[in-house]
């Protein structure tokens, strides 16, 4: 099984990303960002919660977002694998998903690592911010919230995986597809089952 962690700060193109990956090595998506903008959009308790952090910017807890993310893999019925886009973002969460992935029989395989400079990561956010309506990314002091926040809490979680000789940073500067071969150029070189 292909188990990917796309890994990125806001704006890196992960979702971009994501769907080529999906599409490409016939991947379950896990966004938790989408899944949180569902439950938000439904009004669920899980969406009301998670959005009183997301309005500031801020990480919604590790134990809301494993327990989400858990019960989205348990919904899969014999998958080739997953790609799972913005989670892990701690430590906590990473070991989380490891003794699940192990509990059904798996493991991670990789995380890729879309690297972009801060000022390119600003100008995409404000531009989905504008095409998109997405109220979190039109304002620029929440989007440079979400970038420290990222940098503090979220970036040390790649330590995790790089302490499994798993990590794999990919420049994220481009044209969608220049990207999209990088990470091709990655999966197929370490993935066992291609």
């Amino acid at each position: 099984m292909l188990n990917i962690v796309l890994f990125g700060p806001p704006g890196a193109g992960k979702g971009t990303q994501s769907e080529r990956i999906v599409n490409k090595y016939k991947l379950v998506h896990l966004s938790t960002g989408d899944i949180f903008r569902y439950n938000i959009k439904q009004e669920t308790d899980l969406g009301k919660l998670a959005k009183s952090y997301i309005d500031k910017g801020e990480l919604v807890p590790d134990q809301v977002t494993i327990d989400m993310l858990n019960a989205e893999v348990e919904k899969q019925v014999n998958p080739n694998g997953f790609i799972f886009d913005g989670f892990p973002r701690t430590t906590t969460q990473a070991d989380a998903l490891d003794k699940h992935m192990i509990s059904k029989g798996s493991s991670i395989t990789m995380m890729l690592s879309l690297h972009v400079p801060e000022e390119e990561l600003i100008k995409r956010l404000l531009l989905r911010g504008k095409e998109s309506g997405r109220s979190d990314d039109t304002d620029e002091n929440i989007i440079r919230n979400r970038i420290r926040v990222y940098n503090e809490q979220t970036a040390v979680a790649a330590n995790y995986y790089e302490m499994q000789n798993k990590y794999h940073q990919i420049d994220g500067i481009g044209t969608i597809e220049d990207i999209f071969e990088r990470l091709c150029q990655i999966i197929d070189k370490h993935s066992t089952i291609l």
